[in-house]
């Protein structure tokens, strides 16, 4: 069945409950007489309250509001947050600069509000020393622990150690404080950029 309500001569009752264009009650009235008054307003009769009897009819510009609808439905779309499951894969024996590197994004991973899949991979004889890896694992949950918690501990999975972490910040305030951010770059850019040719104003 189609969401959309039904509107002018697809509305097939022999009175409705008729509210006018600002929202003021008309009373009941029969269909004939609401789609006449529709006509009058140049509006189109819509149907807001099918199950009530009579059935609650607004007279409305149609195409407006589904126009408006969408672009509310749009913008609270972009607003919502989803989390991102990123991943992260590491060496046991992994060296100090490459360690420092993989932490370093990590770390973006958790201010951004995302959750982080950390991957230990084992090869060879190293499937015989996972406590390489669960040591690993610890040092780095240890080391972000300003900036996320263990969300799932580390567990084996075949040839590779996984753990999870989760942000300590939500992704809504993760996305709202990158934006004050910019905000506040582009307005310090905007303040600076005058100021230097009032200082070369001043030394001639």
């Amino acid at each position: 069945m189609s969401a959309e309500p039904r509107i002018n001569d697809r509305i097939r009752v022999p009175e409705v409950r008729l509210v006018g264009p600002s929202g003021e009650q008309v009373g009941i009235v029969p269909l004939a007489k609401a789609l006449e008054l529709a006509q009058e307003y140049d509006l189109d009769l819509v149907e807001v309250a099918a199950n009530a009897r009579p059935p609650v009819c607004k007279l409305m510009d149609y195409g407006k509001f589904k126009y408006e609808s969408a672009m509310k439905a749009r913008e609270a779309r972009k607003n919502q947050a989803h989390t991102v499951i990123k991943e992260m894969k590491l060496r046991p024996k992994i060296d100090p600069h490459d360690y420092d590197t993989k932490k370093g994004h990590v770390v973006r991973f958790l201010k951004q509000g995302d959750k982080v899949k950390i991957t230990i991979m084992f090869r060879g004889r190293e499937q015989s020393r996972p406590e390489l890896g669960f040591r690993l694992l610890q040092r780095l949950a240890e080391d972000v622990q300003d900036l996320g918690f263990i969300e799932s501990n580390p567990k084996q999975d075949g040839r590779n150690m996984i753990m999870v972490l989760g942000p300590h910040k939500k992704k809504t305030e993760a996305m709202a404080e990158a934006r004050e951010a910019q905000a506040a770059r582009k307005a310090e850019r905007q303040g600076a950029a005058p100021a230097e040719p009032a200082e070369e104003h001043a030394e001639a």
